[in-house]
C-alpha cells in the first residue's frame, strides 16, 4: 500500500522528522498537534482553553488538507500535562467534532514539545 504525505501551511510545519499526516489507503493518520500558531510557529498566548482550541484548529486544518474534516475522525488521542484540564478538553472538543464522537484516549504526560500543556493526534477514515 502506497503512502502519501499530507501537508498544509494552515497548520504548523513539522518540527521534526515526521509528516503532518500520512494517507494509507482510505485512512489518514494525523500527527500530534500542539498549540502552535501556524503563522508564527510560536505557542498561542492565553490559558489552557486557548491552547486546546488551537490544537483542534490545527487538527482540522490537516484533516481539510487531506480532503476530510473532523467528522471523519475515528480515533483521537489527547495528551495533557495536567489531567485537571480533562473537563475543558471535553467541552471544547464538542465544538469541533460532530456526533457520533470518535473513540478517544486522554493521557497525562510529564512534558510535551515546546512546553505545551496539550497535544492531540487523530486517525481519520472515509
Amino acid at each position: 500500500m502506497a503512502k502519501q504525505a499530507i501537508s498544509t501551511t494552515a497548520a504548523p510545519a513539522a518540527i521534526g522528522t515526521y509528516s503532518q499526516a500520512i494517507r494509507a489507503g482510505g485512512t489518514v493518520y494525523v500527527s500530534g498537534q500542539i498549540p502552535l500558531d501556524p503563522a508564527t510557529g510560536q505557542l498561542v498566548a492565553g490559558d489552557i482553553r486557548a491552547q486546546i482550541h488551537q490544537v483542534f484548529r490545527n487538527l482540522r486544518a490537516v484533516a481539510e488538507a487531506a480532503g476530510m474534516n473532523l467528522g471523519s475522525a475515528v480515533k483521537v488521542t489527547v495528551y495533557l500535562t495536567d489531567l485537571a484540564h480533562f473537563a475543558a478538553v471535553n467541552e471544547i472538543m464538542a465544538e469541533y467534532f460532530p456526533r457520533p464522537y470518535p473513540a478517544r484516549a486522554a493521557l497525562q504526560v510529564s512534558a510535551l514539545p515546546r512546553g505545551s500543556s496539550v497535544e492531540a493526534d487523530a486517525i481519520l477514515a472515509g
